[in-house]
């Protein structure tokens, strides 16, 4: 199929190309923006071939796989590379990498007050000085992409703002109910980071560290499930049923260790993960972000 697009009910635009799926919103001179987009759409046409070219290369761990050509690619691995010391590939920033990618043709032009690409919940955000973004949490992903698909009400469990002066322009959420598969039992994990590239390989470390060894949670190949899978035949989680709170509490801080040490080493800005009702946070204090929660069943 070719690339497609459509404008929503509410002004903002929906991308589909493959497995790419964008919902993008631009403020601003009405001039600029409308430029902007259509930047953003001759851009966007371009990027999965690109990938698809170099596919073999992404889908290696990524001490193999540096040599890459296409701008997005090379996003992919800047942003996987600090996590090299545990196994991952350049395809755990893919999706951050590409709204990355088409957010440049939005911040160039300075009339664009504000812009946010979101690419199955991994998001890139533009801000000018004094704007902001309120973006909501959700702890079940598959849950809420089946309600998003159907127009569905999309209640979130919490939200915090992403003002112009933080230095946050992207935001990912990962866990093995989402659309990945995921090595941990995570029912979110949402990281805030300069990049949306960046939050997406640091929210896919952490919701894979995110993990302890009980019978209810069921595991099979990575490759049973998708034959071409970059995880190969490692273990990927497939069903997580009800753990004792202790052991739930014992594997969020495994994943808690996992993201102060992305905080640490300065590639993420905050991290919120989600188990079976309980909440843990990195980096949240109050002269850095705010959460608001309402509920974590």
């Amino acid at each position: 199929m070719p690339p497609m697009r459509k404008l929503l009910d509410d002004g903002r635009w929906h991308f589909q190309y493959g497995p790419i799926d964008l919902v993008i919103t631009a403020d601003g001179d009405s001039a600029a923006t409308e430029a902007s987009l259509a930047s953003c759409w001759r851009r966007f046409s371009e990027i999965l071939p690109e990938l698809v070219a170099e596919l073999r290369t992404l889908r290696q761990p990524i001490s193999t796989s540096t040599a890459v050509q296409s701008p997005v690619a090379q996003r992919m691995v800047h942003a996987c590379w600090p996590h090299r010391a545990r196994f991952i590939t350049p395809m755990a920033a893919v999706a951050g990498a590409v709204a990355d990618e088409l957010m440049s043709c939005f911040t160039r032009t300075p009339e664009v007050t504000r812009a946010s690409i979101n690419n199955g919940g991994d998001i890139a955000l533009h801000l000018q000085p004094g704007q902001c973004y309120d973006v909501g949490l959700v702890t079940n992903v598959a849950q809420w992409r089946k309600q998003a698909a159907s127009q569905a009400a999309t209640d979130t469990c919490g939200s915090f703002r992403i003002s112009a002066e933080m230095p946050v322009r992207g935001v990912a959420t990962s866990g093995w109910r989402g659309r990945s598969q995921s090595l941990g039992i995570a029912d979110s994990v949402t990281v805030l980071a300069k990049t949306a590239a960046a939050a997406d390989a640091a929210a896919t470390m952490i919701a894979n560290a995110v993990n302890v060894m009980h019978g209810a949670i069921l595991r099979v190949p990575a490759n049973q499930l998708k034959d071409d899978s970059d995880l190969g035949d490692r273990l990927v989680t497939t069903a997580v049923g009800p753990l004792p709170p202790s052991l739930a509490y014992q594997a969020l801080q495994a994943g808690v260790r996992e993201a102060q040490r992305c905080l640490d080493e300065d590639i993420i800005f905050a991290a919120v993960l989600t188990l079976q009702g309980q909440v843990a946070t990195a980096g949240l204090t109050k002269d850095r972000l705010s959460l608001q929660w309402r509920d974590a069943a």
